[in-house]
């Protein structure tokens, strides 16, 4: 898994949460990144992390003392959730609030050429999916704490542009999308 040198995928959350945390970064140090990953994410529990990233407690005990440093594939996963463990519950809550005080939402697509699908439908469209978020839609994804629940809100949102038109009858598990595909602004 370490020599794999394919970068690893943000998926929807964790686009969402860089544009919404724009300063949000990782630490520059390896030793830092790894310490925040530890105990932010896992706990504190070495053997969870480092099952998680294929390797061994002792190996993530390394990657904390400095002796070694991850490379490749583990490199980009501890900068990639080095980076997400930046935004706090706290912060994100506070984040949540700011939203929904200001009532303003925002606009947000969605790719539709390959990887968008409707169920029942095998049409492949050109065109983007224009969203329009409502600021609590934007503030449940502030607050959403795993891909599924950020699927669901973007699933709904897609499902009140398309219920706009004579078949008001879809829901958010009526769509199929990249996770990366999703744009924000």
């Amino acid at each position: 898994m370490s020599g794999d040198d394919e970068t690893p995928k943000r998926g929807l959350l964790g686009t969402f949460r860089a544009n919404a945390f724009p300063s949000r970064q990782p630490p520059k140090i390896t030793t830092t990144q790894t310490a925040h990953v530890l105990e932010r994410k896992y706990g504190g529990n070495r053997q969870a992390m480092a099952a998680a990233y294929g390797v061994t407690p002792t190996a993530v005990g390394r990657w904390l003392k400095g002796t070694r440093t991850p490379r490749g594939r583990d490199a980009e996963n501890l900068r990639h959730d080095a980076a997400e463990v930046q935004t706090t519950e706290r912060g994100r809550e506070r984040r949540a609030r700011e939203v929904e005080r200001a009532a303003t939402g925002a606009n947000a697509s969605v790719s539709r050429t390959a990887t968008f699908a409707i169920r029942g439908s095998d049409a492949i469209r050109a065109q983007d999916v224009p969203l329009r978020l409502s600021a609590a839609q934007i503030a449940a994804l502030v607050r959403a704490q795993d891909e599924e629940t950020a699927r669901r809100i973007v699933g709904s949102a897609i499902a009140d542009y398309f219920n706009s038109g004579a078949y008001a009858r879809w829901t958010a598990e009526d769509f199929d999308y990249d996770p990366e595909s999703f744009t924000l602004g």
